[in-house]
């Protein structure tokens, strides 16, 4: 999940260099991500004070990638999120889709 100016920018360039929220690629040495069932903690926990109108989740083929991809916990035996080593092709983003919200305030994000 990004900032859809963000996504605009890196889409212009060629590459998305920023590792998570405010914070580059150079700053933090890797990007962020997360699987789908990590997508909805994430997006809460990092954007919920963000308008929906204002995110997009980028969907990325790992194949597509050229730096390495590591599985990585934030703390010891912690829930392990992919971390991308290097800037992301906007070649290996296969899609682009909307955030909307549910109800109660929530992310409702694709399966």
């Amino acid at each position: 999940m990004t900032k859809r100016v963000t996504w605009l920018e890196a889409a212009q360039a060629g590459e998305y260099r920023m590792s998570t929220r405010g914070i580059s690629l150079e700053d933090e040495g890797f990007i962020h991500c997360s699987l789908c069932h990590q997508l909805p903690t994430v997006a809460n926990l990092v954007y919920g004070d963000v308008a929906d109108d204002e995110l997009v989740v980028l969907v990325i083929d790992s194949g597509r990638v050229p730096g390495p991809i590591r599985y990585e916990a934030a703390e010891p035996s912690g829930e392990q999120y992919p971390h991308i080593y290097g800037a992301l092709p906007v070649s290996a983003v296969t899609d682009v889709i909307e955030v909307n919200r549910d109800s109660a305030g929530h992310f409702a994000l694709p399966r």
